[in-house]
This record gives C-alpha cells, structure tokens and sequence, in this order.
C-alpha cells in the first residue's frame, strides 16, 4: 500500500477531480496538486516521531497509519511518540490531509485540503492502538458528514464517489463499531449501494469489452457510466463487502478453505441484466475474490503493471499483498497462501519492502491474515525492518510471551533467591535466640 501505486489508474479518472491527481494506492489515492502541495521536506527535517525518511508530502499520514496497524497485528505497543505525531496531523474539524509540515497550524484547505483516504485509515489505526478516543470519534463523523449522496466517498470532500474511497471508509465504520449499512446521507443510499455500483456484474456497461472480467470493480464509472475492472479496486472492495477493515481477524488454525465460485454470466438472449450480484454483498465479494484468484494464478500468484511512460509489465507487490488480505478475509486460504508465498519467493526483488514503512507493513498484514507470523515473512524479519524505519516499539510481541512464562506454575530462578534469603535469615534469627538462651 504505498500512494505511489495506481498513477495510471488515477490519471485516467482524473477528470472526476478537481485537481491534478497524484499517485495512489490500493486504497490511497491522489494527493494534492503540486500548486498546492507543501514544500518538499528533506530527511533531516522529518519529525522523530515519524515512520519512513522519504519526504512525507503525499504518504506521511497514509504511512503511519499503515505502520500503526502492522504494529497492532504483531502484538507490538507503538511508542507514544508515533502515535502522537499522528494525532497532531489532524485538523480541527475531524479531517486529516496527506500531510501537514507545520501542524501547529490551522489547517488551509488550499494548502493542505482535507483527504478521504488519509482520514479513513487513521482513523481505523488510532481505533487499532487505543486511547485516542475523542480524535477517532472526531475523524469519523467527520468523514460521515461529507458522505455522497450515492453513499459513497471520493478521494476528496463530495468529489465522485470510487470504489476505494468507499471501502477505506467501511473499514473505518467497522473498525468504530459503527454499521456501515445503516450510515446514509439525508435520503441516500448506504455505502454498501455505492459500493456495489462499482462491481461489473453480467449486465453492466462495459462488460462487452472486458471478457470474463464479471465480479472485479472498477476504480470509478467513466463518463458513459462504463466499467472497467481494476485490482485495486477489486481488493479494497472486496474486503469492505466483507464488512472488513485493514485488520481481519486470522483464521483459526484449524479453519476450512472456502473455494471460490466465480460469476457466471449466460450469453445472447439469456444475459443477466442485474444492476447488482444477487445474493447481496457477501455474494458480491465472493465474486469479486474469484476474479482476484483466477487474475493471480493466471499471472503465476501475482498481479502486473505498467508503470507510466513504461510499455512493460513489472510485478504489482502491494496490490498482490492487499489481494492476499481479502482472500483470506474470505476464508478462501489456498488462494491467498499461493499468492503469500509468492511474495515470500520474491521478496528481495521489492525494494520498497526493504524501506518503505507502508510496503513492510503490507507484508505484515498480509502473513497475519493468513494465519501466519505476522513478524515475518519468508524468514525475513518484517517487524525489524519496520522499526528501523521509525520509533521503536514501547513494547515487543516477546515482551508478553516473557511475561506469561514468568507468571506461569514454574518458579522463576529469582523466586528460589528470594525463599532461599528469606529461609537464610530464619535461620539467623533462630541460631541468635539459641545464642541468648545459652548465655549466663
């Protein structure tokens, strides 16, 4: 997940925005303008609180948030300094922008305007971590109070709505304890309906040009309402269809594997004409999980892209790692573990995943998603990677595991000092009253 990714994605739906579109990913989106932006900030400016030493002016919020809720699955207690430099980037209002170089300023809407996308996963991370109670109710009904009347969001304040703007802001409904189903603007749809409206189902506008594509989401509809299937926007939906957030609980160890049933569509007369899959939104993820798997296993357990200004297809890490996230979610674990193998295979070959907080933290979200460690992948220590980018944790995964086995039935060897001292000075004061009853 790194708002790099989906350049071309974005650019091709850049006339829904009212400015020029940065890249995004897999539920980040486009950031600000360059007439807008904030200055550059170099690596020694940086706050200390702050995970990553790439200039933050499109991914700061995007990537702690990230990093917050990798730690959070691990078991790890993020230092308090990461989380309050989250904390600081959020506006009066509720809102957070993609980054804000002077938070002790009131925040301008023109120089750092308001992001969807960096709202809904801070929000989902700070609910993670605990004991920033009034900042996630603030962020969360801010984000309610700019919802599209379809139900949905975009990337910014009532732009049109996408597919993963939506799902960002189910995850965070979700992670609140709020339903998703029944948060509506005044007389609109649920994020569910605008969600599902970006799902390519046997009757939607452009299917005919997309050949077994039925199940994937579109990113957004184009102009004529057309759809065109995206991975991005088919793992982020899939995943919010679920009712999920960025933190799906692990399968238990003993869980089932759930195959995968794709959409079938009958063809000439007998085409389904349905706006929607039927059997509601848990059907509508089960087919969009279908497609990611046939797309993944089609591609060898991996997604491509093309980067732009390039021809050629290159492997797309973070998206295969957000797709991995929604299989498992699904309970569809044969899927998702060839795909996380494929990531462990080819690791070394991502070089954001040696660096870059928000890659290491997909990859830890994806192992724990599978049932796996997520500390590790591969035999590669991810959650070592990802504090040598940040603060360091205020408490590890093995801290809780040292302080089970202290509190266990063994004694500890400090235990048997103690009683042996305590043993040694009864004895003392028993050899010292014989001493005074032996005395003239």
């Amino acid at each position: 997940m790194s708002p790099r990714r989906r350049r071309a994605t974005v650019l091709a739906a850049a006339t829904v925005l009212s400015a020029a579109a940065a890249p995004v990913a897999s539920a980040a989106a486009p950031a600000t303008s360059a007439a807008v932006s904030p200055a550059r900030t170099t690596a020694s400016e940086l706050p200390d609180g702050l995970y990553g030493t790439a200039d933050p002016k499109y991914d700061g919020v995007w990537r702690q948030s990230m990093a917050l809720l990798a730690l959070d699955g691990a078991k790890a207690v993020p230092a308090r300094k990461a989380v309050d430099w989250l904390t600081g980037q959020q506006c009066a209002d509720g809102s957070f922008a993609a980054y804000r170089a002077e938070p002790g300023k009131k925040c301008d809407p023109d120089d750092t305007p308001a992001n969807i996308n960096a709202t809904a996963l801070a929000v989902q991370a700070l609910a993670a971590v605990g004991g920033r109670s009034d900042a996630v109710r603030e962020g969360l009904e801010w984000l309610v109070s700019v919802q599209n009347e379809d139900g949905g969001w975009g990337f910014a304040p009532h732009a049109d709505s996408d597919a993963n703007s939506t799902s960002l802001v189910i995850g965070a409904l979700h992670a609140t304890g709020r339903n998703p189903a029944k948060t509506t603007a005044e007389g609109g749809d649920s994020p569910y309906d605008a969600l599902l409206s970006f799902q390519l189902t046997c009757g939607s506008k452009g299917i005919e040009d997309a050949p077994g594509a039925q199940g994937a989401f579109a990113y957004q509809p184009d102009k004529k309402g057309r759809l065109a299937p995206n991975n991005d926007a088919t793992a982020a939906a899939v995943l919010a269809a679920l009712g999920e957030g960025a933190l799906p609980e692990p399968p238990a160890e003993d869980a089932e594997n759930t195959p995968v049933t794709p959409l079938k569509c009958a063809s000439g007369a007998d085409q389904e004409s349905g706006k929607s899959v039927p059997g509601g939104r848990k059907a509508a993820a089960g087919a969009g999980a279908a497609h990611l798997a046939a797309t993944l296993k089609e591609n060898g357990g991996h997604f491509t892209s093309v980067a732009p200004g390039s021809s050629d297809e290159q492997p797309d890490y973070a998206n295969t790692a957000d797709a991995v996230v929604a299989l498992a979610a699904g309970g569809h674990r044969d899927a998702a573990a060839s795909s996380l193998s494929w990531l462990a295979d080819n690791l070394g070959k991502w070089d954001k995943a040696r660096k870059d907080p928000a890659a290491i933290s997909s990859l830890m979200l994806a192992s724990r998603a599978t049932g796996g460690d997520p500390t590790e992948l591969g035999g590669t220590d991810l959650l070592a990677r990802l504090n040598r980018t940040g603060p360091k944790p205020a408490k590890m995964p093995e801290d809780d595991a040292a302080a089970k086995k202290d509190s266990g039935a063994t004694i500890p060897i400090w235990a048997f000092v103690l009683i042996g001292l305590a043993v040694g000075a009864g004895f003392g004061i028993l050899l010292s009253g014989r001493r005074k009853r032996q005395q003239p």
